[in-house]
Parts: C-alpha cells; structure tokens; sequence
C-alpha cells in the first residue's frame, strides 16, 4: 500500500494532473442532482478533484475530508476553510448532513470488505434522505487496457478486490440505498508505459508484489524487456456508480 502522505507532493502530476480532474469532476456531476446545495467529498486528495466540483456553476458548497494529512493540506490550500482530516469509517459529521456525498479512487484502498461495508455505511449515515452517493467501483480493472503490460502483468499474485461493482450495490442496499445511475470518464494521462510500471512496482503500487521482493523483480525484468519503454499505453476508463437514498 503506498503512503499518501508521501505521494501528496508527486500525486497530481503522477496521475493525470487537471485534465483527470476536469474528466473526473465533469462525470461526478453529472450524477449529482441539481437541487444540491451541500456536497461531501470523501477521500478528497490533494483536492484537485473537488475544487472542481466546488467551482462549477450552481455548485453546492463543498466540503473535503480525508485521512492523510499532507493530501489535506494540499486540499485545504485549494479549499480554505473547506477540508477536514477524517477516517472514512468514521466521518466526522451528523446524520443527513450533506445532500451529496462522493466518494472517487477510495473503496480500492479498502483493505477489507468490512472496511469498505463501513465507508458505505458512513457515506450513507451523513447522507440526507433524497440525497445521491456517487463512488467509483471496479479501479483495479479499469487499468486494465490490454496492453503487453497489462499481458505481463496477468501472471502476477491476485488481490483481493473489495470495489467490484456488485459488492458496492450490495453494500449501498444494506443501507437502504437504490442504484441511480452511472457514468464513466478516462483517466487522461494514466496511461501506463513500461518505464513507468517498473517505477510503481518498485514503489510499492501493487500490493501482491511489495518492493524488495525477488517476485518483484523477475516482473520489473519482463517489463524492461517491452518496446516502446517510454510510450504510454491507453489510458484507462474509469466507472462511478450512483445511488439514492429514498
């Protein structure tokens, strides 16, 4: 698992920059009613996504929350007075609170489905009754692109995966929550190299190959041994699911 304290200063330009946040706000909002006037981003970053949904015309206010706090800093420096330092599974925050709540790249990070059962739960607690939870579902898979990387790859050790689509909804109906609709956006600039995928191996991106590890390196030298080792591959398409509570 990486630390995001770590990651905050590299996070924007490692992943897409504003390009990725203006896809990523533009399809958040698009499954946000209208009639909102208070939003909750959980697990907001560096806040370079949730700037964007506050600045938008008819914007609700917004409120940022997330756990480590270096990516808080950065948020509350987009959104002063906005972002608070907060545990997803328990959200800082009374019942019915926020007439939206989003939730973009967290349920991943989950390390258990307990965990990700708890973050839903919470979403939906704070959530007000007419209100809309957006998340995404199903990271992991959306970058799978099927490139020679993704090929390489394939053999390495499974994870368990918390944030399928069919998980999220199961959990989002133990709380009373119906599906609302769903969208999709490309992560612009995610596009893996095999240059790059040796750099997040070694760093710790895939948690069933820990750096230092001798399984570790037989696959950073497949990827070495790839074409194009500086040539981005398609960048991955990322899917929101959203769901109601009545």
């Amino acid at each position: 698992m990486l630390d995001y304290d770590k990651e905050a200063e590299r996070y924007d330009a490692s992943r897409g920059g504003e390009p990725r946040a203006e896809a990523a706000a533009r399809a958040v909002l698009s499954l946000v009613p209208r009639r909102a006037r208070t939003l909750l981003d959980v697990a907001c970053g560096t806040g370079i996504v949730t700037r964007r949904l506050a600045a938008a015309p008819g914007a609700p206010r917004v409120t940022g929350a997330d756990l480590a706090p270096a990516m808080a800093r950065r948020a509350a420096a987009r959104l002063p007075g906005a972002v608070v330092i907060a545990d997803s599974r328990r959200l800082p925050f009374r019942d019915g609170g926020f007439d939206a709540v989003t939730s973009v790249w967290l349920l991943h990070l989950a390390g258990s489905a307990d965990d990700v059962r708890a973050i839903v739960g919470e979403c939906a607690r704070v959530l007000r009754p007419g209100g809309v939870y957006v998340t995404t579902v199903d990271k992991g898979a959306s970058h799978n692109v099927g490139s020679d990387i993704d090929a390489v790859l394939a053999a390495r050790p499974p994870s368990t995966v918390h944030d399928t689509a069919a998980a999220v909804e199961a959990y989002a109906r133990e709380q009373g929550l119906l599906p609302a609709g769903d969208a999709r956006f490309t992560g612009h600039g995610q596009g893996r190299s095999p240059r790059r995928t040796v750099a997040d191996l070694r760093r710790g991106w895939f948690v069933t190959l820990p750096p230092g590890d001798p399984d570790a390196e037989r696959f950073a030298g497949r990827l070495a041994a790839l074409p194009d080792q500086d040539r981005p591959r398609p960048d991955p398409v990322f899917t929101l699911r959203a769901f109601l509570k009545p």
